[in-house]
């Protein structure tokens, strides 16, 4: 039986959607239908559930909770507190990332990044020869920060940001304290009967964005490249043919890839491969899904003989299993959605977790431990050969081998493109003034299944930006959508407008550019600051915008926050559950302008959204005195 007949939801990846169609499992796709009515007050964000009086519904003709909280009140007490919940996991990362880099410096691991660990040490004035020694104390300075008190300012801040937006923060007031305890007072000041000022709740958005983006994003990319390699530019195959079904595939969800580093590294070995041989394989690879593999992808150069490759995104992680050749799952974070678990257990899939907050119902909990890695890297890969040895026989095999690109271009960094460029930012300045390029757009983030449909809106704005002669810059899983469907491979420049085509075809390049995984848009905030300092001028001044257009969960809010107190006006073809509130969307939407130079856009069109961020890069060329610019709208 297959699900031919059954209503689903749309992809931007056909492939992809006749795949799904074929199964006979349930997923995003089906579910999406049974969604489709939503809750009004929900999205609307004025349904507050915080009180035994509640859950309380602001409506016109009931304005006040019974508490008499109104709809600003609701609607920016629920943001706050989303924002705060996207800042924790974010912070969550980020402090497992500094304890892994400190342990390793403990135990005298492998360093695999040390120009990136001298870059650190040097942007947090360390004096310190042994190398070693200099990744405790780096990994020390992060959660020092970290574990600050609310009061006390985080020092690393003024290190990592940019001089001209630390200025914009103090005069502000939004320079954030120990992170941790921001989140904490975060969740108090949203709680029952305490604040009540929107417009106060909403800067406290902006201070917790800053510590999300230069901690969370900017600062575990950083420390990832020390311990994982840097970054390298290079071909790499996507999609569902990067699993072979002759090895023990592993798929990997998460955005914590230093935790599973050892196990990674052990899969080479020439022991572990013999396991895999006795057992009737030809050894271990890694399927790369979500974000973690959107970094294992953007790392891959160092890992090849292990890593198969980048499958998809987090709804497409559902078909990934429902191929029959995974193995077992490995997860450590969010992405991992829940409905992985009935198709695991269909396709007697063994699913192991390595972080208790991402544990799944009917999966095995392995507790990281940083002084057993060796155990555990042994338990991991037991683990593997048992589930091999149990359902190979046993289960169907179906990949679709037509889905997806043989090459498609990765590893994107902030050093290695501006290294590409001759080492300076000035070929692409020098492109932007000369109209080659109009400017440059980030679309970032999520996938989700109802902005059109899986991917759709992501898709169909990049194409419609690229042929503006607007280069496109990308991270996280829309990533994996964009890359699914050849935008990063050779042929996609054809879809660009005749200046960008012609740049793109001269350097070999796409005409977007896959900077890995969501934790990347700290790189793409360090490639914007460099671009800035370059050109002397502060970032909202810079022909630069961000979208989002199908953000999914909280971390998606406090990645905007970053984006908002950045300067950069934000695109988002939904509505962050704000719209209740007039004066949180007015805010949001319009007085943020001159408060931090950003604000959000909303948007569900995707040709009127590329529009409206082209009129935004043209109004900032022409204050900028560059060369006129024709206007594609």
């Amino acid at each position: 039986m297959s699900c031919n007949t059954c209503k689903m939801c749309e992809s931007a990846d056909k492939k992809l959607e006749k795949f799904v169609a074929s199964k006979d499992v349930e997923t995003s796709f089906h579910r999406t239908e049974d969604q489709k009515v939503k809750c009004g007050f929900g999205l609307q964000g004025v349904c507050c559930r915080l009180c035994a009086n509640g859950p309380c519904r602001v409506t016109p003709k009931s304005p006040k909770g019974v508490c008499g909280a109104d709809a600003d009140t609701i609607v920016a007490r629920n943001f706050l507190r989303a924002v705060a919940s996207g800042s924790a996991c974010y912070l969550h990362v980020v402090e497992n990332t500094a304890r892994n880099l400190k342990h390793l410096g403990e135990t005298k691991g492998n360093i695999k990044g040390i120009n990136a660990l001298r870059n650190l040490g040097e942007m947090f004035e360390i004096e310190e020869n042994d190398s070693h020694k200099m990744c405790i104390k780096v990994a020390e300075k992060v959660i020092n920060d970290l574990y600050k008190p609310r009061d006390e300012k985080m020092e690393l801040v003024e290190k990592i940001a940019y001089a001209p937006r630390v200025k914009k923060w103090k005069e502000l007031g939004i320079m954030p304290g120990g992170a941790k305890s921001e989140v904490f007072d975060a969740i108090v000041k949203s709680s029952t009967n305490l604040s009540s000022d929107p417009v106060d709740m909403l800067v406290n958005c902006l201070n917790l964005g800053i510590s999300t983006g230069l901690y969370g994003l900017t600062l575990t990319n950083l420390l990832n490249d020390v311990m994982l390699g840097e970054p390298v530019i290079r071909m790499a195959p996507v999609g569902f043919n990067v699993i072979d079904e002759d090895y023990i595939n592993i798929m990997i969800t998460g955005h914590q890839h230093s935790t599973f580093s050892h196990f990674q590294d052990r899969l080479k070995d020439a022991d572990v491969v013999a396991m895999a041989k006795e057992a009737g394989a030809k050894g271990f690879k890694l399927v790369g899904c979500t974000c973690v593999g959107q970094d294992l992808q953007l790392r891959g150069e160092h890992y090849q003989e292990v890593f198969a490759g980048h499958a998809g995104n987090n709804f497409t992680s559902e078909a990934v299993l429902s191929t029959g050749a995974i193995d077992i799952v490995l997860s450590e974070f969010n992405c991992t959605i829940p409905g992985l678990e009935p198709i695991a257990d269909k396709y007697k899939v063994k699913m192991v977790c390595l972080d208790d907050v991402a544990k799944k119902a009917n999966a095995e909990y392995v507790k990281f431990d940083r002084e057993n890695l060796e155990a555990i890297s042994t338990e991991l890969i037991n683990k593997s050969l048992e589930s091999y040895k149990e359902r190979r026989s046993v289960v169907e095999i179906d990949i679709p081998k037509d889905h997806g690109y043989e090459q498609s271009l990765t590893g994107v960094s902030e050093k290695n493109l501006k290294a590409f460029l001759g080492d300076s930012w000035k070929p692409l300045i020098g492109l932007i003034a000369e109209s080659k390029i109009k400017g440059i757009a980030a679309v970032v983030g999520c996938s989700n299944m109802t902005a059109g449909g899986h991917d759709v809106n992501t898709v169909e704005l990049t194409k419609a930006l690229i042929k503006k002669d607007i280069l496109v810059l990308s991270a996280g899983c829309s990533t994996g959508g964009l890359e699914n469907v050849g935008l990063m491979s050779p042929g996609s420049e054809d879809l660009a407008g005749d200046n960008l085509k012609e740049v793109c075809k001269s350097l070999g390049i796409p005409p977007v550019l896959n900077f890995g995984p969501c934790l990347a848009i700290g790189r793409l905030e360090i490639v914007a600051t460099e671009l800035a300092a370059e050109l002397g001028i502060d970032l909202p001044q810079l022909p630069l915008v961000l979208s989002a257009p199908q953000w999914l969960e909280e971390q998606a809010l406090a990645d905007g926050a970053f984006g908002l107190a950045l300067g950069l006006p934000l695109h988002l073809a939904l509505p962050p559950f704000i719209t209740g509130g007039k004066l949180v969307t007015e805010v949001l939407t319009e007085k943020l302008k001159d408060l931090t130079g950003g604000h959000i856009i909303i948007n569900p069109d995707p040709k009127s959204s590329a529009d409206q961020l082209e009129e935004i890069i043209i109004d900032r060329r022409q204050k900028l005195g560059l060369k006129e610019v024709e206007c594609y709208a």
